[in-house]
């Protein structure tokens, strides 16, 4: 009886082992916003954080829709105001990562959507091109986070 305990104590182990290195093999990170929820924006821009400054992860953030505002130069109040329980904003959290160099995209429909231009936008804030944004979300070592 003593043995089989040791045995499934031992395949426990080495199964809890092998899903936490299966579970940091990957430190691409795509995380694509499109909640118009400043929360859920704030959110988006802090677990990305996270995963950047403690995690080591290379992010890229993909913005499209509601969530392309976080982007604009005159950005709605929703994007800029702080949240609890920090006073950071989505924006704010936004521009921080990007100084850490996040690459921050737009969707390639945002812009002309509006009938605007990239001169809308963050300086460093770029528009995504469809065949680099999926090369970048298929690789098999990212991990896709959708808010």
């Amino acid at each position: 009886m003593n043995m089989i305990h040791t045995t499934l104590l031992g395949a426990a182990l080495a199964l809890t082992t092998t899903g936490a290195a299966l579970a940091d093999t990957s430190d691409k990170l795509v995380t694509v916003v499109t909640s118009k929820n400043p929360q859920t924006q704030l959110m988006a821009m802090v677990l990305t954080t996270q995963a950047v400054m403690e995690h080591g992860a290379e992010a890229r953030i993909l913005l499209c829709g509601a969530g392309g505002d976080l982007a604009l130069r005159d950005a709605p109040e929703s994007a800029t105001a702080p949240q609890p329980p920090r006073d950071v904003s989505p924006q704010g959290m936004l521009q921080n990562l990007m100084n850490n160099g996040v690459t921050v995209e737009v969707c390639a429909i945002y812009l002309p959507g509006m009938g605007a231009d990239a001169s809308l936008l963050l300086e460093g804030v770029g528009v995504a091109q469809p065949p680099a944004m999926a090369g970048a979300m298929l690789d098999q070592d990212a991990r896709i986070w959708s808010f």
